[in-house]
């Protein structure tokens, strides 16, 4: 009998697959051709921040991966961290990497994987992403922890910025999570090596 790898994905809103049609994101498109029995927990939750992914892993995560399984867990966040809130950053970008340090830290059991934050349209917030993303990257080198970077292939990516300019600045639409789900599938740091998805 194959032994069942459950996997805990979680974060934000690009976690979640936010302005995806086909309601897959990048987390369902990897799940679809892992090429092995997969349980995929889509935890993305719109605004969430690395404090705020702090806060709530574990009580959703433990319950989800008890039991004789294979359980994962990948964790993705910080582009809120870095928006700008009532005139000022939502989480300090050296509490976002401190955020990260703890996580990885409690979670050192599973086999963890961290995808690092993409970027939105408006290069104010790309510039502070930027710092935001070295910094939960050197976390996870820290920790021994893979990091698969968002950022760097899909900043200048033209295909990718006109998805966001399409949809609401941040979040792109099925085809931007299809480049996404195909950047972490090519990773020699993702687990399974079926391919990407082409969709």
């Amino acid at each position: 009998m194959t032994r069942d790898t459950r996997i805990c994905f979680v974060g934000d809103s690009f976690v979640n697959g936010t302005g995806d049609e086909t309601f897959l994101g990048w987390t369902g498109r990897l799940c679809t051709v892992a090429g092995v029995p997969v349980t995929g927990y889509n935890l993305g939750i719109r605004r969430d921040t690395t404090r705020d992914i702090l806060l709530r892993w574990e009580r959703e995560c433990v319950p989800r991966l008890s039991g004789p399984f294979d359980g994962r867990l990948v964790f993705s966040g910080g582009v809120n961290d870095a928006a700008i809130e009532g005139g000022r950053v939502r989480v300090d970008s050296e509490e976002s990497g401190a955020n990260m340090q703890k996580i990885l830290r409690a979670a050192r059991s599973y086999r963890v994987l961290v995808v690092g934050p993409p970027p939105v349209s408006d290069e104010e917030w790309n510039a502070r992403i930027r710092v935001v993303a070295a910094l939960i990257a050197r976390a996870a080198d820290a920790q021994g922890v893979p990091y698969i970077d968002l950022f760097t292939p899909l900043v200048a990516d033209e295909d990718y910025r006109n998805e966001l300019l399409t949809g609401d600045g941040a979040h792109p639409g099925s085809a931007g999570y299809a480049k996404m789900a195909r950047i972490i599938g090519l990773s020699p740091q993702w687990w399974f090596s079926s391919g990407p998805p082409d969709t």
